[in-house]
């Protein structure tokens, strides 16, 4: 981690709100009648995997999900410096249209992605992308293409780190000592080395059953006894896994299930 040290040590503080915790379909499912999914427990309703960091006088979003627009809403955000994509999925891509309030009121707004997701967004949001007789009202967006190093936005930096996805690659981000990851099945030993020392994890946890694509909470708790951040925050959580207040009583100390609009702050 040595070699990654001046890209975070200049950061107080991160402050995180986690806007949703649900995988690709959210919690409840539609049409679904699973007791989870019945629960009237605020904790078990998750919106589409998302979270917004301030840290050095910025807000940035990872991820722009189906969700986005009600996200927003209910945290009043009304301006964001950058929104940066971990990858192509569409329950973390769909909502890139509701970016428009931001670009009517900021202008262009700055994107950070891998070349692979700019160009599947290309091909899903033509009318964004084109340059020729477009639409006035789509938003226009600065795309910052990066590769797996870190990389400047206003002064802070922001650390890539790859994981894979089961079939695709993934990026995750750390800034300052809080590293977020989602949509992991697993991450090389050199790719783990960013995620040392860390304040707060977080990080995707599927069910209890062994998935193609994405950590269990065996395969998560390992990863988490491996990297040893002092607090980690399981997201994108299946109704599968069972009720939160539940599944709480049986995780480690300092291991917790994020939920939707939970607020965290970095030591």
């Amino acid at each position: 981690m040595k070699k990654y040290q001046y890209f975070y040590e200049t950061i107080m503080e991160v402050k995180i709100t986690v806007l949703g915790t649900g995988t690709s379909q959210g919690v409840p499912v539609i049409g679904s009648s699973h007791p989870v999914c019945l629960s009237n427990n605020i904790k078990d309703k998750r919106l589409r995997v998302s979270v917004m960091l301030e840290v050095n006088g910025m807000r940035l979003i990872i991820d722009c999900g189906p969700d986005f627009r009600q996200q927003m809403l209910m945290q009043e955000v009304s301006s964001i410096d950058a929104v940066l994509f971990t990858h192509e999925h569409a329950d973390h891509t769909a909502g890139l249209d509701d970016l428009r309030p931001f670009y009517f009121r900021q202008g262009n707004l700055h994107c950070y992605m891998t070349s692979r997701v700019h160009k599947a967004l290309k091909e899903r949001f033509s009318y964004i992308f084109t340059t020729v007789n477009k639409y006035p009202g789509v938003a226009t967006l600065d795309v910052h293409e990066f590769k797996n190093e870190p990389f400047e936005i206003n002064g802070t930096w922001v650390i890539p780190v790859l994981a894979d996805h089961g079939f695709i690659p993934v990026h995750g981000y750390r800034i300052g000592d809080v590293a977020y990851m989602t949509d992991v099945k697993t991450i090389a030993q050199s790719e783990k080395e960013k995620l040392k020392n860390l304040d707060v994890l977080i990080l995707n946890m599927l069910r209890k059953e062994t998935h193609a694509t994405h950590l269990n909470l065996e395969e998560a708790l390992d990863l988490v006894r491996e990297l040893r951040p002092k607090r980690t925050y399981f997201t994108h959580i299946s109704h599968h896994l069972g009720f939160h207040d539940e599944v709480e009583k049986i995780l480690p100390e300092n291991v917790f299930l994020a939920y939707d609009n939970l607020q965290i702050t970095s030591h």
